[in-house]
């Protein structure tokens, strides 16, 4: 996939990820990525969680279902 996507200045304002790469502020690479390692990204967490780096899916179910 080619990195470029006209909303990723846009994108980059909103993006709550704190982890660095090249995918940032593309959002569907982000999310092609993830899915295909059978993880979640990291702005679908919340703050707290989404420091720890740990993008599982299990990590996941495990925050949401505390809220």
């Amino acid at each position: 996939m080619a990195n470029t996507c006209n909303n990723k200045e846009k994108n980059m304002k909103k993006c709550t990820c704190t982890y660095s790469c090249e995918k940032r502020g593309i959002c569907c690479e982000c999310v092609f990525y993830h899915r295909s390692i059978g993880e979640i990204p990291g702005c679908f967490f919340p703050t707290d969680a989404e420091s720890t780096y740990d993008r599982s899916v299990e990590y996941f179910i495990k925050v949401m279902s505390k809220k």
